[in-house]
């Protein structure tokens, strides 16, 4: 086995406690420490998961040594200065989605990393999920005909106070960068590059989308169109269909265990796909193999697919009227 890869948190939130559980599932990772802005909540989380150190600042853990890769974890408007830490010190980070709160941020982000020759990835999970490789080999192969459309959706009822963080336009509230993040990206990877986009969005009282549908128009011809919503439990399914017919992954798409082939003859069959530990897994081992190769980020969710995704939710944004204090800089 390789040198163990050790791993960073920043932020001890429910994402990070999930991240923090599938180090715990890959064999060559190690919690080397983790920080808060309070040293108590630093101390109880480095308890819980065996962390070897706790801190109780950001800056400190980035300029800590025996720490490799850097994953944070921070609510949205964070994750441009906090990825500018541990970038400036060196460190290698994975940043959780959204990237950034804007495609300005991420430019910065990405040129920093590039100039010092880095690793940065956006830690967009779904990209390394098994059932999606399955379905581009089966895309590759021909077995759908020429594709044509994506349809994907995501969405929960959000029974929280306007307090909560997907209301709060203060810390990056809204359903298109908590949730339509999944569906456009899924997309863009599966119809290539977003041409145009068109959306609209019901919004809350706080200010931000709590409903946004969008269509896209895609660089292979393709179109997709895709929804998030913080009003209703959709399937949280995607099916990409062709000339021959269509391809499902099932039961929420961001967690599919398998992906069922729909074709024009009749035939139907379901193909079970893996799913490592909480899912997080097949990332965290994608961004310990380019660290490890000294690559500055992954083909899999690459600097300029990162940035030109930022853009198309600028765009989004400016359709549906959406601003954040970090556009005010823009």
């Amino acid at each position: 086995m390789d040198k163990p890869v050790r791993w960073g948190i920043l932020g001890t939130g429910k994402i990070a406690r999930a991240f923090a559980t599938a180090l715990q599932d890959v064999p060559d990772a190690v919690l080397a420490g983790v920080a808060s802005r309070s040293l108590d909540k630093a101390d109880a989380f480095a308890a819980e998961f065996r962390a070897g150190a706790a801190y109780g600042s950001y800056e400190a853990l980035a300029q800590a040594d025996g720490i490799d890769l850097v994953y944070v974890a921070t609510p949205h408007p964070q994750h441009a200065s906090n990825a500018l830490l541990a970038l400036g010190a060196g460190k290698g980070v994975l940043v959780e989605k959204p990237f950034t709160m804007n495609a300005r941020e991420a430019e910065q982000l990405i040129a920093l990393a590039r100039a010092n020759k880095l690793f940065l990835m956006e830690a967009m999970w779904t990209r390394f999920m098994p059932a999606l490789a399955e379905v581009k080999r089966l895309i590759a192969a021909g077995e759908i005909g020429s594709v044509q459309q994506v349809v994907a959706d995501f969405g929960f009822t959000a029974n929280f106070g306007p307090e909560h963080r997907v209301f709060n336009p203060e810390l990056g509230g809204g359903a298109l960068l908590d949730l339509g993040i999944y569906p456009l990206s899924i997309a863009a990877s599966l119809l290539g590059p977003v041409l145009e986009v068109k959306a609209q969005a019901i919004m809350g009282p706080t200010g931000v989308d709590v409903q946004t549908g969008f269509t896209m128009k895609h660089a292979s011809g393709a179109m997709s169109a895709c929804s998030c919503s913080f009003l209703a439990r959709t399937p949280g399914e995607l099916t990409v269909s062709g000339a021959r017919g269509h391809i499902r992954m099932n039961t929420m798409f961001h967690r599919a265990r398998s992906i069922t082939v729909a074709l024009d003859d009749g035939s139907t069959r379901t193909i079970a796909t893996p799913y490592l530990g909480n899912g997080y897994v097949h990332e965290v081992i994608e961004a310990q193999r380019c660290w490890r190769e000294g690559l500055v980020e992954s083909p899999g969710m690459s600097h300029d697919e990162t940035l030109a995704l930022m853009r198309v939710m600028d765009e989004i944004r400016r359709q549906i009227g959406l601003r954040y204090k970090a556009d005010d800089a823009s």
